[in-house]
C-alpha cells in the first residue's frame, strides 16, 4: 500500500474519490442506522469546494482509502476517513490516521464520528484519542467528538 498525497481536482481520481467516498459513508449509515451523512449526499464539485488536504491510500493503482484534514497551527481536524468497503480491516484506515497524526508536528488532533459507529470509535481510542463529548448535529443524528493531544 502506498499513502500518498491526492486533490479530488484532478479527474478520474476525482470520481474515484467522490465513488470511494459514497461507498464508504454507506458503511457507516448502515451501522448507525442513519443516512443522513452529509458527505454522503455530496456532489463532485462540492466535494472539490472543501478546503481539505487529502492523503490517499493506493493498491495496485487503485484508490482503496483517503483521509482528509483542515488545520491551524495549534490543531489538526480529520474531517475524513474513507475506506473501500472491500478492503476495511486490512489496516488502511489506521495506516492513514497515522500518517496524518505524524504530520500533526505536536499539535492536538481532533476527529469526530457517529456516535453508534463503534468500530470507528475503536479505531480512534487504540489510537489514543479520548472522547470529547457528543453532538446532536441534525435531530437523532448524533456525533463523538475526539482528541488526541499533542499527536
Amino acid at each position: 500500500m502506498l499513502i500518498t498525497g491526492i486533490s479530488p481536482d484532478g479527474d478520474p481520481l476525482g470520481g474515484e474519490l467522490l465513488a470511494l467516498q459514497r461507498a464508504s459513508y454507506a458503511v457507516e449509515a448502515a451501522i448507525i442506522g442513519d443516512d443522513r451523512i452529509p458527505p454522503l449526499h455530496e456532489s463532485l464539485a462540492e466535494l472539490r469546494a472543501q478546503p481539505l488536504l487529502w492523503l490517499g491510500a493506493m493498491e495496485d493503482d487503485r484508490l482503496v482509502g483517503a483521509v482528509a484534514w483542515e488545520e491551524t497551527a495549534g490543531e489538526v481536524d480529520l474531517n475524513r476517513l474513507v475506506v473501500h468497503p472491500a478492503a476495511l480491516r486490512r489496516g488502511i484506515g489506521r495506516a492513514l490516521v497515522k500518517e496524518v497524526m505524524a504530520r500533526a508536528s505536536g499539535r492536538r488532533v481532533v476527529v469526530s464520528t457517529g456516535r453508534d459507529n463503534t468500530p470507528a470509535r475503536r479505531l480512534y481510542e487504540r489510537l489514543g484519542f479520548v472522547p470529547a463529548g457528543q453532538t446532536e448535529v441534525i435531530p437523532g443524528l448524533w456525533l463523538a467528538h475526539y482528541a488526541c493531544p499533542a499527536a
